[in-house]
């Protein structure tokens, strides 16, 4: 098994964090919550295509992301996985990048997942059972992650992403452990999971719109 960059995925973070700032004006609260060592899964809304770069580039560990296969096309492709990120395909059951990403949390690294599985409407309203198997399966600690910009605003020059210069707000949450303690992987098991972890997301966006008055 290969497992994907560390040091790539720290060129990426370094990359994201450069040109985060120069396009617009990130404001982060909470990083110090993503654990310092060991393995860690960020749960990241989804709602802008800056999403995961912006929360690669602010993000004080290298984050490897898994990221649809349709944007690994050409030069992008080659480059995304130099820096690290997983390439999944999101139509079917992809071993591959199940055991890229399980290699990830094995090592000690920190994985990025959008669990919406696609970008709506950020809200955590529906969630895929895929965070819940590798939290489960790994035993790592999920940490939510809420990105909050303002895409609801006129003065967009690209859909879906926010307005040059302005303010994205990254809030970090409290880590919390998915399963219930007994180590169960059934699917009964990964569905009470995921309930658990869509009620403390949910909480977790709540509370940071609160936070940041978004």
């Amino acid at each position: 098994m290969s497992v994907p960059s560390e040091r790539g995925a720290e060129v990426g973070r370094r990359i994201g964090v450069g040109l985060m700032n120069g396009l617009w004006k990130p404001r982060v609260l909470g990083a110090w919550k993503l654990p310092a060592t060991g393995p860690a899964i960020v749960a990241v809304n989804h709602s802008h295509n800056i999403d995961g770069p912006m929360v690669m580039g602010v993000s004080p560990r290298p984050t490897h992301f898994l990221i649809k296969k349709e944007a690994f096309v050409g030069p992008l492709g080659s480059f995304l996985t130099g820096i690290g990120q997983l390439k999944v395909d999101r139509v079917s059951a992809d071993r591959a990048a199940i055991t890229d990403a399980l290699g990830v949390l094995d090592n000690g690294g920190v994985l990025g997942i959008f669990p919406e599985g696609t970008r709506g409407e950020g809200d955590f309203a529906s969630l895929r059972a895929g965070l819940a198997y590798f939290a489960v399966r790994s035993g790592a600690p999920i940490v939510p992650v809420a990105v909050l910009g303002s895409s609801d605003r006129p003065g967009r020059l690209i859909k879906a992403l926010p307005p040059l210069r302005s303010r994205v707000d990254v809030v970090f949450g409290d880590p919390f452990d998915a399963g219930d303690g007994s180590g169960r992987r059934t699917r009964r098991a990964l569905d009470e999971a995921t309930e658990r972890i869509q009620k403390q997301l949910t909480s977790h966006l709540e509370n940071a719109r609160r936070l940041t008055g978004r």
